[in-house]
């Protein structure tokens, strides 16, 4: 598949590297459970492999997981193999974030503008859209976010046991994927924190917003969902069957 035109190179990094605890299946990290005709984790690198808008999109997964999860691409997504590198992850989300970085970098040539787009390999239902909004945003920003406006409001606890605080919800939003970046933006930010500030980040972000750079807001959609818990699952098995209903 060709690359369709964008004014710059871009690569993907889908993230897989859960051990699925929540879901209750350890001996089976939940973006390796099947979802209709395939795995997890297989529906989220099309979409991505789809927009022709990749120089290389990278799943990044354990060390040993690395053949397992080739073997499945293979078999279930043949047609993707081209576009798709399987890349060993870290031992936290952010450190698995650098090795994405430091494999584009050690493949390809790079430059102020080449941006990084990453996303997690347990949300399936992205769609074109906010992919193509997250490449827009991080070329003319530096960094994005994909969020959608909070529907409950959130209750601040700083002791877990009485309320701190309530904000007000219409400042705040709820956190999804992608976070898309120019790559060396982001290895600067991530560099410049400690490995232990590094390892407390629960998303790139946090990094970007810590440098004091902008990070832009792109549109979410309720139904790019984060596959974590059993139900969450229930739920996307149902959604795949009105997607082909």
């Amino acid at each position: 598949m060709a690359k369709t035109s964008v004014e710059h190179n871009a690569f993907a990094a889908i993230l897989a590297g859960g051990s699925g605890s929540r879901m209750g299946s350890a001996d089976k990290p939940k973006q390796y459970l099947m979802l209709g005709d395939k795995p997890v984790f297989v529906h989220t690198v099309e979409k991505f492999v789809a927009t022709g808008a990749f120089d290389m999109v990278l799943v990044m997964c354990p060390e040993l997981l690395r053949q397992q999860t080739t073997d499945l691409l293979l078999k279930y997504a043949p047609g993707c193999a081209e576009r798709v590198l399987v890349c060993a992850g870290g031992a936290t989300r952010n450190d698995t974030v650098c090795a994405a970085i430091a494999a584009v970098e050690e493949r390809y040539d790079i430059d102020e503008d080449t941006l990084l787009v990453t996303h997690d390999a347990v949300r399936p239902f992205v769609d074109h859209r906010i992919i193509m909004d997250n490449l827009q945003a991080a070329a003319q920003f530096g960094a994005c976010d994909t969020v959608i406006p909070a529907t409950d409001t959130i209750v601040e606890s700083l002791e877990g046991e009485v309320i701190s605080s309530i904000p007000p919800r219409s400042a705040l939003y709820q956190g999804q994927t992608p976070q898309s970046f120019k790559l060396t933006l982001l290895k600067r930010c991530l560099e410049a924190l400690s490995q232990e500030a590094r390892d407390a980040l629960t998303d790139a972000c946090k990094a970007v917003v810590l440098a004091e750079e902008p990070v832009a807001l792109v549109a979410g959609d309720a139904a790019n969902m984060k596959i974590t818990y059993p139900q969450d699952l229930r739920i996307a098995r149902a959604l795949m069957e009105d997607e082909r209903a």
